[in-house]
């Protein structure tokens, strides 16, 4: 039997960082390996679109497929590993009072935007958006500088999407509420990189975006 997840004492005088991200917002900040890192969905039903780089080697980044092999499961909670294009762990999620995230609904675009809701709604902020924003001001730790091509498959932690036996996926209404929050436990300096998400069109944010908590502690 594999030993259960320890949950971790969170202590507030051991914050390395805290910051809270306003709707629509993007964000990125490194947690070295050790640190925890936690999002707080502050007034509930807003979706966080994630994504994770090897700080000293952007070229290594969170795997969807990867992780989502390794551990047959499509969504994630208490004791997934979420693991690199190199299936090397990046973090592990121990503490989870949402109790299930998302790993294939994708990130919104300009172009899903038109697609899904009506072509007026293109011009409407999206994650895309937000995450080019932040690689764009990024300076990158002294490396190469990241672009759109470094972006891949994304986390939607707190956004509920059902998938029907027949592959079918739904964007629903939340099963967040104020104050619940995802914690992971970092293997290796990762750089994090959030969106916010700004979605108004669908209930993944109950149709009012609102704030999220960054906390990094020891």
């Amino acid at each position: 039997m594999p030993n259960p997840i320890k949950k971790p004492r969170f202590d507030e005088s051991r914050i390395a960082y805290r910051e809270v991200v306003e709707a629509g917002t993007p964000w990125m900040h490194e947690v070295k390996a050790g640190q925890y890192f936690r999002i707080v969905d502050l007034e509930g039903n807003q979706a966080v679109d994630t994504l994770f780089y090897n700080a000293h080697n952007h070229s290594e980044r969170y795997s969807a497929t990867d992780t989502i092999r390794e551990q047959g499961n499509i969504y994630l909670t208490t004791g997934s590993v979420l693991r690199s294009n190199l299936v090397k762990p990046m973090l592990t999620i121990v503490d989870d009072t949402c109790g299930r995230h998302d790993t294939i609904g994708g990130a919104c675009s300009a172009e899903s935007n038109t697609v899904r809701y009506a072509i007026e709604k293109r011009h409407m902020h999206s994650c895309r958006d937000s995450f080019l924003t932040a690689l764009g001001e990024c300076d990158c730790y002294s490396q190469k500088a990241m672009t759109k091509s470094d972006l891949s498959s994304n986390i939607n932690f707190f956004m509920n999407v059902p998938v029907s036996p027949e592959g079918h996926l739904d964007f629903d209404d939340g099963i967040s509420a104020p104050g619940r929050y995802v914690e992971m436990l970092a293997h290796m300096d990762t750089l994090v990189l959030v969106s916010n998400c700004p979605q108004l069109n669908n209930p993944c944010n109950g149709y009012n975006p609102t704030p999220v908590e960054m906390v990094i502690w020891e």
